[in-house]
């Protein structure tokens, strides 16, 4: 599926390289710019950072249940990030409702 419009990149894309900067560092904080500053990519209009940080969130999960590490602390961390991003930053984007997003 294609994320970023932009710069033609697809979701398959952004999970090869969360999955790179996790395998670098597993406790570190992943944001969209450190994804595609990764990838040498430039956020342009950054209307996909909303699914971008959707696409961090679930592959950090499923790192994480992979690994031998409890996953208490981090299923609560998550959750409190998603509620969060539903507090702060999911009702509009650019002054456009959700609904109104190409990807």
């Amino acid at each position: 599926m294609l994320i970023c419009h932009c710069n033609i990149i697809t979701e398959k894309e952004i999970e090869q390289t969360i999955v790179g900067l996790l395998d670098e560092d597993p406790w570190q904080l992943i944001v969209p710019a450190k994804v595609y500053h990764a990838m040498r990519k430039r956020g342009r209009c950054c209307g996909c950072f909303p699914n971008v940080v959707e696409t961090i969130i679930r592959v950090t999960e499923n790192y994480h249940a992979r690994s031998e590490v409890g996953g208490v602390d981090i299923v609560s961390h998550l959750d409190r990030v998603r509620d969060l991003r539903g507090q702060y930053g999911s009702r509009t984007h650019e002054r456009r409702t959700a609904g109104h997003r190409a990807a």
